[in-house]
């Protein structure tokens, strides 16, 4: 059978990975992609949204204390934390969070409590998937971030995860697919093989038929443009993962080392608005006093000098860092010194624009539903107040409906 040399480009160029780099590497080496001005007006804003998941239910009332209700310490009998950090004479932080007391103190992190929705499950899976693809139905495949970046399309985005960790399906609906990667030296050596040495023939094919006239001349001039971009990138993320320098230090943890990444992909200048990381462990059934204190503070103290670094960097009005988890505990402790699912919890939003303090009452430990805290804000509502006030994306259309805003954002 003869293959000509169209179908011989054809071929090639389909299996290649400068094209495969659309579903691969970051929407940056695509800016070369021509787009029309509707497409290049959505999401215009120039700010960056961090979405720092805490798995596994962080137990929200031992992160934020209503030290002074005298119910804490009956349902707490062996659990409650007496050295809080004070926030005002009815709320406290747990002592693990010096760093983000500091952000609190400089008007830069706002508490939401009793964040939850209807209805919630005690299922880890289930829980999560909500939460991710912010809706209730039965069946869920799509995630709310995918779905916003669907109305920023020329954002590069990232999932920052150790070796082999699944994307989560908070990515899934994007236009391409959003990269996991673990280190700027992975990040750089998958660019570099997107134009290694045994590209060139292709490279070679592609110069020789991409010439004025030719019909398919436009699509062939982006690729080998993709291609030059590619190798430039890769070498210029080499350089900053060399030089790069944090203007504050960073703990030396997993969480701590995904966040420098970001600062470090953010000062690299890739067009980077979407940034999501995980942080797991936080299922404390059992012996969750030192456990949960050792938890909490590699989040403050990662969370601290990623806002501090960008901060000196004269980012700390662009970025916004926003924490959850699936759900939170029990009011009450188990008989392993440890607490069980529950539901309503707080979340943290962490950020130069922040409208810093309290947002919303504490649960009460009061009236529980069979143990559970119940919700008092629905994580839609942040969710909507993220994306029509920072990220610039209508909330109605990635959510399904409208939902009321929380007062989080100054300047809104």
């Amino acid at each position: 059978m003869r293959t000509d040399r169209r179908d011989f480009l054809r071929f090639s160029l389909a299996g290649s990975s400068m094209v495969a780099l659309t579903g691969a590497i970051p929407n940056f080496l695509g800016h070369t992609a021509a787009q029309s001005p509707q497409a290049q007006q959505a999401g215009a804003r120039d700010t960056i949204l961090v979405v720092v998941q805490l798995t596994g239910g962080n137990d929200g009332l031992n992160t934020v204390i209503p030290h002074s209700d005298p119910n804490y310490a009956r349902l707490r009998p062996t659990l409650r934390i007496q050295n809080f950090l004070r926030v005002n004479d009815t709320i406290g932080l747990h002592p693990s969070l010096t760093g983000m007391q500091s952000l609190l103190q400089d008007n830069a992190m706002c508490i939401v409590q009793g964040v939850g929705y209807p209805n919630p499950s005690q299922s880890h899976f289930r829980s999560m998937d909500i939460w991710h693809a912010a809706a209730t139905t039965d069946v869920l495949n799509e995630g709310w971030v995918g779905r916003a970046l669907r109305h920023i399309p020329a954002a590069t985005s990232f999932h920052l995860a150790n070796p082999n960790e699944a994307a989560p399906l908070a990515l899934t609906g994007a236009p391409s697919r959003v990269p996991s990667i673990g280190t700027l030296d992975d990040f750089t050596q998958r660019l570099q093989a997107a134009s290694a040495p045994d590209r060139r023939q292709q490279r070679d094919l592609l110069d020789s038929v991409s010439r004025p006239g030719n019909p398919q001349s436009s699509m062939l001039d982006f690729v080998q443009r993709t291609a030059v971009q590619t190798y430039a990138s890769s070498q210029r993320l080499a350089q900053i993962g060399r030089d790069y320098q944090p203007r504050v230090p960073y703990p030396t943890t997993a969480l701590g080392n995904h966040l420098k990444l970001a600062a470090q992909l953010i000062d690299a200048g890739l067009g980077a608005r979407l940034f999501y990381v995980t942080h797991d462990g936080f299922d404390t059934h059992a012996a969750q006093l030192p456990a949960h204190a050792n938890l909490l503070r590699d989040v403050s103290e990662a969370i601290t000098a990623f806002y501090r670094d960008m901060a000196a960097r004269g980012q700390g009005n662009r970025v916004l860092i926003m924490t959850f988890s699936e759900f939170g505990r029990r009011g009450h402790e188990n008989g392993s010194q440890g607490t069980d699912h529950g539901s309503g919890a707080p979340m943290f939003l962490v950020g130069g624009r922040v409208r810093s303090g309290l947002v919303g009452d504490h649960p009460g430990l009061v009236n529980l539903d069979q143990g559970n805290l119940p919700h008092r804000i629905d994580f839609r509502q942040v969710y909507a107040t993220v994306l029509d006030q920072w990220l610039g994306v209508p909330s109605r259309q990635v959510l399904g409906q409208a939902y009321d805003h929380v007062n989080v954002l100054r300047g809104a």
